[in-house]
């Protein structure tokens, strides 16, 4: 056997994961939604255009905390879902695309974009999956009820996608959330909710024996937080065909390059991040969007990099309050990083807390979650 569930079920029996309960129940649901999808075969032209009155198979909504096993359940699914209009996607990458698709309706004057957008989404694709739904972007928000409808029930896709939260604290406290309400409530109708919120984090037990604050920086250091990309995503940083690099939305039509990333692990250089202009807003953003940051490169600074100290500070403060797991390449220890110049005795707030992110427990919280 060759499906989803067999294959769960021969990486416990070797070893490699240990039985969960909540993993089983969500390995049986996708093994479910799986023989669904192989069991629906297209017929000609007429039969599917008569069909697309039917409904398409119940989707998948899972969410918990990291480490629970959510991507490499969905991982399993996409790779032995035998049907070929497949795709997974990061989800801030789609709504990209989407935003983009959006433009060019537009463009051509065309009325409303949202179901032209769909229908071009939907040409190839029957299952669409995303990893870590987060939803931060106003615009996206208030778009995302009118393009899910369009592709579920209309171009009758079937989405199955991970999430840190619940679908009805997706975009709390978010502008204008009254326009996305009605998203919440079609996740409710049209998919099924699988928590996967066990005591369990599985990633801790991956990044065993490995530091998060390597220093000072150089080849050793580097070999450490590449071997954490590597236990947290299964694949090397260098792994150019399965690592892509991105854009992160910011809000205010701006992007954010991310070298590279991969089920929710980020990397990023201290240049990039501390070194331009950036403010809170933009480090909130990466903090909602990564469960965890490798941050390399991180100098020692003094007075003419007031302004460098005053950013990584805004960075370890949007991180911290959102739990997330960060890892660095740097030049010295945390209190020997800026121990001159305007604010250096501020500074110590920051030494206090990125001391705090290297603790056991600061690393078994779950992205997002408070306590």
């Amino acid at each position: 056997m060759s499906g989803l569930f067999a294959r769960y079920e021969r990486l416990i029996a070797a070893g490699e994961l240990r039985p969960d309960p909540d993993q089983r129940r969500a390995a049986q649901r996708l093994a479910q939604l799986e023989r669904e999808l192989e069991a629906e075969k297209p017929g000609g032209l007429f039969s599917q255009w008569f069909a697309r009155k039917d409904a398409s198979p119940r989707g998948v909504y899972m969410w918990g905390g990291v480490g629970r096993g959510k991507s490499m359940l969905m991982d399993l699914f996409v790779d032995t879902l035998a049907i070929p209009e497949k795709r997974r996607v990061h989800f801030h990458a789609f709504m990209l695309e989407v935003d983009a698709m959006i433009r060019e309706e537009r463009a051509r004057e065309a009325g409303d974009p949202i179901a032209p957008v769909a229908a071009r989404i939907a040409r190839d694709v029957r299952c669409l999956a995303f990893d870590e739904m987060v939803v931060n972007n106003t615009a996206d928000a208030a778009i995302m009820a009118r393009l899910f409808t369009a592709l579920i029930v209309d171009e009758r896709v079937t989405v199955v996608t991970t999430s840190n939260r619940p679908p009805r604290d997706l975009y709390k406290d978010g502008l204008n959330r009254s326009l996305f309400l009605p998203f919440i409530a079609l996740v409710e109708d049209r998919l099924d909710v699988v928590p996967l919120d066990g005591p369990v984090d599985y990633r801790l037990d991956r990044l065993a024996g490995i530091a998060t604050w390597h220093s000072p920086i150089g080849a050793d250091a580097t070999a450490q937080v590449r071997e954490a990309f590597f236990r947290l995503t299964d694949y090397a940083p260098e792994d150019a065909a399965n690592v892509p690099s991105g854009e992160l939305a910011l809000g205010g039509g701006r992007t954010l390059h991310v070298p590279k990333s991969l089920k929710g692990v980020a990397v990023f250089s201290f240049k990039r991040l501390c070194g331009e202009n950036r403010g809170a807003a933009d480090y909130l953003a990466i903090a909602r969007a990564y469960h965890t940051v490798i941050l390399v490169g991180v100098p020692k600074m003094g007075p003419d990099n007031r302004n460098e100290a005053i950013r990584f500070t805004k960075l370890i403060d949007a991180l911290y309050e959102n739990n997330v797991k960060l890892f660095v390449t740097a030049a010295a220890r945390p209190d020997a990083l800026y121990t001159r110049g305007d604010g250096a005795f501020e500074f110590a707030r920051t030494v206090s807390r990125l001391e705090e992110m290297q603790s056991a427990d600061y690393m078994a919280h779950g992205h997002g979650v408070e306590g």
